[in-house]
């Protein structure tokens, strides 16, 4: 049963993990790419915001992306779901890489670009729902914080590889890495999720869903139960991912090109900074979430609201000190501590709203809709605050406390304390 378990989690992490440094790669090479490649304006501001854009678009395709497979995942399995979305998303990043700029092609470079991110956006929304299921649902009981936090750790990982990889690159003398030293991360993802598959190939379906099947308990159209029954919940879980991933955006996206081009921090020392972050995120996501088993969920969520919100303003003033060493410290404490915090117990948190036949869309669609409306728009929104108010990060400080408010409001309503036990498959008890 351990070596199962174990396997299980491998194949949770490593498709999630690899999902999300495809996904992540676009994000970076967004703010130093993209807006001289693909989206080319004269003002760099517009250029980086037009890229921006394309870059938060693709999160309104996760809602759908959640729906489509999570329908699959509720109907046919969580395994099939995992199989498919970790193809679609490697097709779709070595695409990128194999792209003409618009030097070459003109208006058709940006098309063909931000349809490749659709395409990364739907298959991200199926993605993380079955893979949160997959450690969830195979959890021995009182261990679910703990198991559900393994899937959790795959965005930081992705997102030290992206970041990883970028900065590698970004030794190499500027001509050769604007040519095509940006392209080898998203080639070489090719060779990762190939990789992915077969381990995903090796695992059984879950022992939750195998139990729905055989009492005759599945769906037949998960997305109409979910909103007939589940609404309240998928509105919570929507709420409750506003604080884990619009500051996410910030400390781990936005940053970069805040540093580079705002404060004069060079592409390394930026990139290195995410990385070391998410190397601390990495480390404190399963020992968060084995704490979450004994403390609940809850309490560690309100932790990373408060913390959010008392760190919004000491973030950008060690930001604006111009030291590579505040700079570093100021990540690690915002994206590996309270990020890593928040990030290891929402999975598992909003899993326990659902019962297992409407599971997989009921989560997918809560947290993707979170993403959508919170995520994507994150670096958009505070570039543009940037611009509007002559680069004072007060706008950008303020809309983090505010998305820490939003979240605090949804898991009000909340009556447990989301540790979970035998009773995941009841629903949870909600204040309405």
């Amino acid at each position: 049963m351990l070596k199962g378990n174990v396997r299980v989690l491998f194949a949770s992490l490593i498709g999630s993990a690899i999902e999300w440094f495809d996904y992540f790669l676009y994000g970076t090479v967004a703010s130093l790419v993209f807006n001289q490649l693909f989206f080319v304006s004269e003002n760099p501001t517009i250029g980086l915001i037009i890229a921006y854009t394309s870059f938060a678009i693709a999160f309104f395709l996760r809602p759908i992306g959640g729906i489509l497979f999570s329908h699959i995942g509720d109907r046919l399995g969580r395994k099939k779901t995992l199989v498919l979305t970790l193809s679609l998303m490697g097709v779709s990043t070595f695409g990128m890489g194999m792209l003409p700029t618009y030097q070459v092609i003109g208006i058709w470079a940006p098309i063909f670009l931000t349809c490749l991110r659709f395409v990364q956006g739907l298959a991200l929304g199926g993605e993380w729902g079955g893979s949160v299921l997959l450690a969830v649902e195979y959890a021995p009981k009182y261990k679910k914080g703990l198991f559900g936090s393994v899937p959790q750790m795959g965005i930081s990982i992705g997102l030290i590889l992206g970041s990883l990889v970028m900065s590698v690159m970004t030794l190499l003398p500027e001509d050769q890495f604007m040519s095509w030293g940006w392209r080898v991360p998203f080639l070489l993802s090719a060779v990762l999720v190939i990789f992915g598959l077969w381990i995903r190939k090796g695992i059984d379906e879950t022992p939750a869903f195998k139990k729905a099947q055989e009492a005759g308990e599945v769906s037949r159209l998960p997305i109409a139960d979910t909103l007939r029954y589940h609404w309240k919940a998928v509105l919570i879980a929507m709420g409750a991912k506003v604080v884990e991933t619009a500051p996410f955006y910030i400390f781990g996206t936005f940053i970069v090109s805040y540093a580079t081009t705002t404060l004069n921090f060079n592409k390394t020392d930026a990139l290195n900074a995410v990385v070391i972050g998410s190397l601390v995120a990495t480390i404190i996501i399963p020992i968060i979430g084995n704490l979450s088993d004994r403390i609940g969920r809850k309490n560690i969520y309100l932790f990373g609201i408060a913390a959010t919100i008392l760190y919004a303003f000491p973030y950008f003033w060690m930001l604006q000190q111009g030291s590579v060493f505040l700079l570093i410290l100021a990540t690690v404490i915002g994206l590996g501590f309270i990020w890593g915090s928040v990030n290891a117990v929402l999975g598992t948190m909003i899993s326990e709203f659902f019962p297992a036949k409407v599971r997989n869309t009921g989560i997918s669609l809560g947290y993707q809709l979170g993403a959508a409306f919170a995520g994507g728009t994150a670096p958009l929104v505070a570039t543009a605050l940037l611009a509007t108010f002559n680069n004072s990060f007060v706008p950008v400080a303020l809309y983090m406390i505010l998305a820490a408010i939003i979240s605090l409001f949804a898991i009000s309503f909340i009556k447990n304390n989301g540790q979970t036990n035998e009773q995941i498959d009841s629903e949870l008890d909600l204040n309405m």
